[in-house]
């Protein structure tokens, strides 16, 4: 019974993980055909309009190599996640997008409008990476070891180095996701290690 809820929850995660990438491109093909510009509802720090970026910004994209590039990276980072934490994956994406782009607003720079899905795909390589260092469960690491590895090299995004870039929103997302993972993975190894002390009594 707990394996059926288990994979039922992860199932639930795998699709909404699924529909995030649809409702992406299905704006980004609504703004081509119309020749719209969504850029609009992106993040504009410190300003009352830009709040509305906060939710909308990782769904927003300038150009058909930036929400290729995104979605991809996105669509395996969002899968692994779901698969990590089957239970919470969904939650988590939007935890990390939502104080990542709050970090934005609060944080960036006030002359640029900052869109795109960049900020979620480093809070999600964060988070995987430091929840497996503090889970410290076989699967856990096994999964951060590969993720750091494929995604290693992205990490130089954290710097100011191409205009047009939202290096801030690589270097908050990466900064959220670590802290989130932190914390998530140390609840979950405290929940663990409990739970096999329960089960030691019983079995005593």
């Amino acid at each position: 019974m707990a394996d059926e809820k288990k994979e039922r929850k992860r199932n639930i995660s795998l699709i909404a993980t699924f529909y995030l990438i649809v409702i992406i491109w299905a704006i980004f093909g609504i703004q081509s055909l119309f020749h719209l510009h969504f850029e609009r509802f992106g993040i504009l720090p410190r300003t009352k309009e830009g709040l509305w970026g906060i939710i909308l910004a990782p769904f927003l994209h300038a150009n058909l190599e930036h929400i290729t590039y995104n979605t991809v990276a996105l669509f395996i980072l969002s899968f692994i996640l779901a698969l990590l934490k089957p239970r919470a994956g969904i939650w988590i994406w939007w935890i990390l997008a939502i104080v990542t782009d709050t970090l934005v607003w609060i944080f960036a720079r006030g002359n640029a409008v900052h869109i795109g899905a960049s900020g979620v795909i480093f809070a999600e390589i964060g988070f995987i990476v430091a929840y497996g260092i503090f889970r410290r469960s076989i699967w856990s690491i096994l999964v951060a070891i590969l993720v750091g590895a494929a995604y290693g090299g992205a990490l130089w995004g954290i710097l100011p180095q191409q205009p047009g870039i939202s290096w801030e929103s690589h270097l908050f997302g990466l900064l959220t996701g670590l802290v989130v993972g932190m914390l998530w993975g140390r609840a979950d190894r405290r929940r663990a290690l409990l739970q096999k002390l329960a089960e030691q009594a019983n079995v005593d």
